[in-house]
Formats: structure tokens, sequence, C-alpha cells
């Protein structure tokens, strides 16, 4: 069974979502001895804990005890589980073994890794490589992050068959300690975000760079070369550089877009990927995801008129760019992850041609909200609307003006949307959806409740 048989193994961090339970079931079935401990009870635990119903494994819930830190041989730590807990503090000065379900998973994984990470876009990205990976692989997977662990996926891989797997930094905090990165790894781009969690933008950054820094010299490092501060951050990395952007540029293996096509040149010889427009996702950021994506599918192997092919069967995501219906003239859209100012902006962006209503606003990150604020402000006559416990641009643009009552009226409602785009862009952190209403409501999916005039067009105040 592996270097796990026997030992006295502690998951530290169940979690509510799949990947804690299915590294503790894994543990399980490479033989080793397990404990899970959480700070959540019982009861708040009760999808996981069902996941390892009848399996042989000890809990500590509802709190941690240093003692199972004592007893383990390895600690393997749950990505919420910041670097500061105590726990992991205590670990560290025990000297145990520390590892996440990404070491574990790189450490057993039989086929070549494409690690795909950044600020924004990674969920999309990974799912377009893997459409275009299966043009030449039907079999080939996409792992972790998607709602299944990827340990649990291992059994199903095939030596052969490229796998691509999202990572978050969190994830690559883990790997960058251990010195472990992909056969190829791609960065979408680099902007602020956790900045609750890392102690600067440059910690940050140097975390992501981690996927990149242990990769051989015939591994493939992928990044936009348009994003300066992500071309700075990975210069010197051991692995062939390509780049991808939205102008050519000389070079053996770039990627860029132009007269409205995706093109390419590899080990010298030009490439054409087809229109643009074979993929459906609105937005400049999503041709440059596809740009990144056509790019990883070409180093793995994916011939250029397979990948022509697969562009036409990219779909979006759910909650990334998301069409989710157009009811009474109104286009509902949903891009709950664009949880920092950056990727808001990019939404925004993305529809050019029509009124938006922004509803916009979640919890604090720490992130300077002045350039999204910018945002709102240039695009006259357009419509925003904040939610969540705190002004989201009121403080860094504008005071905040007395609200309206707005009138509940069918006919007035109804008037007055007809025609726009309402998107649902954070900017801040955020698991809220926008869900469209029936036919004939008469408030913004019921969200709306007062409204007030601003420079920037009609604003509306959300609960």
């Amino acid at each position: 069974m592996g270097e796990l048989a026997g030992k006295n193994v502690l998951v530290l961090g169940l979690g509510v979502n799949q990947g804690g339970s299915g590294v503790a079931r894994y543990l399980v079935g490479q033989g080793a001895n397990v404990r899970v401990t959480d700070m959540l009870p019982e009861d708040r635990l009760a999808g996981s804990l069902a996941a390892l119903d009848g399996l042989p494994i000890g809990y500590t819930l509802g709190g941690h005890d240093p003692a199972d830190i004592e007893w383990a041989d390895i600690v393997v730590r749950n990505p919420g589980v910041p670097r500061q807990a105590e726990m992991l503090r205590l670990s560290v000065d025990l000297g145990k073994q520390i590892e996440m379900e990404m070491t574990l998973f790189f450490r057993a994984c039989p086929a070549p890794i494409i690690g795909v990470t950044g600020t924004k876009g990674k969920t999309t990205t990974t799912h377009m490589i893997a459409t275009l990976l299966r043009q030449s692989w039907s079999d080939a997977r996409l792992a972790g992050n998607m709602g299944r662990s990827a340990v649990m996926e291992l059994d199903e891989l095939d030596a052969s068959v490229p796998v691509v797997i999202e990572l978050s930094s969190f994830q690559i905090e883990g790997l960058g300690a251990q010195r472990l990165s992909p056969r190829i790894a791609v960065f979408t781009n680099l902007a602020e975000d956790h900045l609750d969690r890392y102690e600067s933008f440059d910690h940050y950054s140097r975390t992501k760079a981690a996927l990149a820094e242990y990769q051989r010299p015939d591994d493939w490092l992928i990044f936009n070369r348009d994003d300066s501060m992500l071309s700075g951050l990975l210069q010197g990395m051991p692995g062939q550089v390509v780049t991808f952007g939205r102008q050519a540029v000389d070079g053996s293996h770039v990627f860029w877009i132009e007269e409205g096509r995706f093109r390419g040149r590899w080990d010298g010889a030009p490439m054409d990927f087809g229109a643009v427009g074979r993929v459906k996702i609105p937005g400049e950021h999503a041709q440059l995801n596809a740009l990144a994506a056509i790019a990883a599918a070409t180093a793995a192997g994916v011939p250029a008129e397979l990948i022509r092919a697969g562009l036409a069967e990219i779909a979006a995501v759910p909650d990334r760019m998301e069409r989710v219906a157009t009811v009474d003239g109104v286009e509902y859209v949903n891009d709950t992850t664009a949880t920092i100012p950056a990727a808001a902006i990019a939404a925004l962006r993305s529809f050019p041609d029509r009124e938006v209503i922004v509803i916009a606003g979640g919890s604090e990150k720490h992130v300077s909200l002045k350039g999204f604020a910018a945002e709102l402000a240039a695009r006259a006559g357009r419509s925003f609307c904040s939610m969540g416990a705190q002004p989201l641009v009121w403080s860094v643009s504008w005071p905040k003006p007395t609200p309206k009552p707005c009138s509940g009226r069918t006919g007035r409602w109804r008037k007055r949307l007809s025609g726009r785009r309402i998107l649902r862009c954070p900017a801040r952190w955020s698991c809220c959806r926008l869900v469209a209403p029936a036919s004939g409501c008469s408030r913004m999916s019921s969200i709306a409740v007062s409204s007030f005039e601003t420079p920037s067009g009609t604003w509306f105040r959300a609960r």
C-alpha cells in the first residue's frame, strides 16, 4: 500500500466540501491509521461525516486536541487551515511531516499533470483545457476543486493521458514546501487577493509562483505576457517558457489574437486555431483564458485541427459569466466568482453594448476598490446595486446619498429594466448567486428595495 501503510495520519480540518472526506477515505484505503479533527461541531459536518460512515476513523470535533498532533506521524492539512494556525505551529515544533491533499496527489499521480493557477480565470481555463484534451484523449480528466477529491481519482488515471487540475494559492503552499511542480504550469493572471490571509501582495505572489519553481528544464511554463507583474515574477523559472497575449510577438512558443482569430507559433511554425467567435463565453478575459488553454493543449500534444474543433465545445462554467435566463427582456448574468475588483471590472467590460445593472458587494478582503469605483463612474447611465454589510463604493467614490423609496409596481419596474442586463459581480468575497425572477416579477430578483441618483446613473440599495 505504499509509504502511508501503518502510519498514524491526522487530517487537520475535515471541512464541508469533498476534499477533507476524500483525503480521509484515501488514507484509509492506503492502510493508514486515520484521525480527523475540525473546529466545527458534528452537526455542521453532517455531510462530510456521512461520506465516511463505516470507516475506521477517529474524530475530534468542535475543537482540536494537541494530543492528536503528538499521536500523528503525518499531519494532512486542509487548505482552509491557515499557516499560522496553532495546531500547525505545534506540528512544526514537534517535527511532524506535514502534507496536503495536493502533495499526496502529485506524488501518487501516474499521469502528466497540467496545473492551472491565477488570481482569476483558473476554473474556466481548467475546464477549457479539459475540453481540448478530450479531443485527443476521450478519457482525459479534470481533477480537484470541482466537487470531488483529487486523490479519489488516482485509481482512474492513465499514465499516458494528461490530467488537468486547478490550484489555489492555499494548495500551492503545500506544493512549494514539498518542492513539487506540474509537467505543465499555467498562470492566467495576477492581481491582489486574499490579503486577509497573506502578509502582503508580494507574499501572495511568491506563493503563486512556487507552482513553477520546481519544474524540470523540459517542463512547460505558460503565462500571460501582457501581465507585467506576472511576467516579472516568473523570470528565471526552470521550465520552457510559453506566453500568450493580445498582440503577436517574436518567440518560438507564443500565442495571440489577430484579425479576430486565435493564432500561435510553435517551434517557429505558424498555427491558426480559428475565429475567436467559436468560444461563446463573452469578454476579452474569456479570449485570454482560451489562449491559455490553447497553449496548454498544444504543449500537451493536441494537434491544432483538434483544438479548433474543441473550441466550439467550450461552455461557461456555473457562476462564471453564466447567462442564467432572459425574463421580460432582461438578461440575467451570474459572475459570482468575480470576488476581486479586477475580475468585476473584466465582467463589466464584457458588455459594452447594453446598459448593465451591477449587483456587487460582499465580505471584506482588504483589497482596494478604487479601480472598480472608477470603472463604475465611467459607465454613465449604468445602474448599480450594492449588497452586503458594508457600502461597496460609497466610501471610495461618492458620499452616501439619501435613498428614495422605490415603487413596487410591476409595470414601472418592467419598463425600467427591459433591454438591460443584470450582472452579479461582487468585487468582494461572496457566495450569493443571482437567480432570475419569474416573468412579471416587480423587483430585481427580490433584491432592490430603494433607489437614488448619482453621477453614474441610477443606483439601488439591496438586502
